[in-house]
């Protein structure tokens, strides 16, 4: 039977665009794509690179009270919300100027409309237009959820930050997840008065515990209101204003709520159920190893299949996806000991077991410090950092590395090289310290601070 391509991806994020882009330009299938919304997915247009950028801009105001502990004679300005917001969105505007022509360069057609899956081969556009391929690709993504709950129509997402016309002068952030975490970071840092309500014991959950710790006293230190364990029971307009009803008994009136407590997979009205695709608890579409569905000629790759949602995993999955049906290499996502970075404030960047699960699975030492690094401590700050490694009693391996300090995704990037290839605790110490730095201190831990 002749197609009218050899895959047909639905979504244009990055992992949809990976894979259209390495199956058309280096294996030489016929590729076509469909997008309903804009092209980059959440990563580009309203994740991690607006959100980085807007770290960048929330990191200056202690810069300037820094610079002049330094000796400069530098004055505190005010944050330009507007001025900022055209800069962010133009950058945005030629990033996925830029997805849009990788496509087209490598010979992908794309179409702007959404699109849905009528069999195992054929495809139907918005309009109308049904197409066959030999393979189709799902790779729709994931989105933000408010629960429901009276007044929850009041909140926003992170999706909709990117987007205010000026910047509330107070906040109220639900979650405790990374998500929540940072923005609560950035809009503190750009002046807005934030509150943090999480129902959970502590943020960061499924992080070490030692690294969420400092983080959450650090976030406090810097200004953020946290409250652990509380909850929104209720949400009202009132005037301009929110008022808040909380699980503790408080209220409180904020200019803006923001909901990060969760996300869920784009997988409705795609057409799955009639073909048999099962999805899992949370909606997500179950795929196996080499992420094929039930239905051999349909595959699903990134936050669609809620295995790591993170944008280089669902890079790595396109990867894997075109190697295993294009160039005859079956080849299974490797989701194991993925290196990560949280932009809180500060940063925090881990790879590998936290001590509580590394103590759970064997006899493990602890390598830890907590200091004052050179540049804080000079300026008069009292952040603290941490550098850990969790190290087997039997191997030696360094089973996990957690950093809590600026610029810890940059070291978490090189860290996690030396995880992967299964470096033990003597391959570290025989490494070389950078003086002065903050990271020497992972080579220069002699002596483990407890065991487990």
């Amino acid at each position: 039977m002749s197609f009218d391509y050899d895959l047909f991806v639905i979504g244009g994020g990055s992992g949809g665009v990976r894979a259209a882009r390495v199956a058309a330009g280096e294996t030489g299938a016929k590729v076509a794509l469909a997008e309903e919304d804009r092209y980059g997915g959440t990563c580009v247009i309203r994740g991690c690179v607006p959100k980085k950028l807007m770290v960048f801009a929330s990191e200056f105001a202690p810069m300037v009270e820094d610079a002049q502990s330094f000796g400069w004679d530098i004055q505190p300005g005010s944050f330009d919300w507007g001025s900022f917001k055209v800069k962010l969105h133009a950058e945005l505007d030629r990033l996925e100027g830029v997805y849009r022509n990788i496509l087209k360069n490598n010979g992908v057609e794309s179409f702007d409309q959404r699109a849905r899956i009528v069999d195992p081969h054929t495809v139907e556009l918005a309009d109308g237009t049904r197409m066959t391929a030999r393979h189709i690709l799902i790779a729709t993504g994931g989105r933000p959820v408010v629960p429901d709950f009276p007044g929850s129509d009041l909140a926003i997402t992170s999706n909709d930050i990117f987007h205010l016309e000026t910047l509330p002068d107070s906040i109220l952030i639900v979650g405790g997840g990374y998500i929540a975490c940072e923005f609560a970071g950035i809009l503190n840092g750009l002046g807005v008065q934030v509150t943090q309500f999480y129902r959970g014991a502590q943020i960061l959950r499924g992080f070490d515990d030692e690294a969420r710790g400092l983080v959450c006293e650090e976030m406090c230190q810097n200004g953020i209101d946290v409250h652990l364990g509380t909850n929104i029971i209720e949400m009202k307009r009132e005037g301009d204003k929110i008022r808040v009803k909380a699980t503790n008994g408080s209220e409180m009136l904020v200019d803006q709520v923001m909901y990060a407590t969760g996300r869920a997979p784009n997988a409705d009205e795609l057409g799955l159920e009639a073909l048999g695709i099962e999805r899992g608890r949370k909606g997500e579409i179950l795929v196996d190893e080499y992420s094929q569905t039930g239905v051999p000629s349909i595959y699903a790759i990134g936050d669609v299949t809620d295995r790591v949602n993170l944008t280089p995993v669902a890079i790595r999955e396109g990867m894997a996806f075109v190697d295993t049906v294009f160039r005859g290499k079956p080849t299974p996502v490797d989701h194991e000991l993925i290196p990560t970075a949280i932009f809180t404030q500060p940063e925090m960047g881990t790879v590998g077991l936290s001590e509580e699960e590394a103590a759970e699975q064997e006899s493990i030492e602890i390598y830890a410090t907590s200091f004052k690094p050179m540049q804080q401590s000079f300026a008069g700050r009292s952040q603290r950092v941490l550098m850990k490694l969790i190290v087997s009693k039997a191997t030696h391996k360094v089973l996990g590395c957690h950093i809590v300090a600026p610029g810890a995704g940059e070291m978490i990037q090189l860290a996690g090289i030396a995880v992967k290839m299964g470096a033990t605790k003597e391959d570290f110490d025989r490494t070389v310290a950078v003086h002065p730095t903050m990271s020497e201190e992972l080579v220069t831990m002699r002596q483990p601070v407890r065991s487990a």
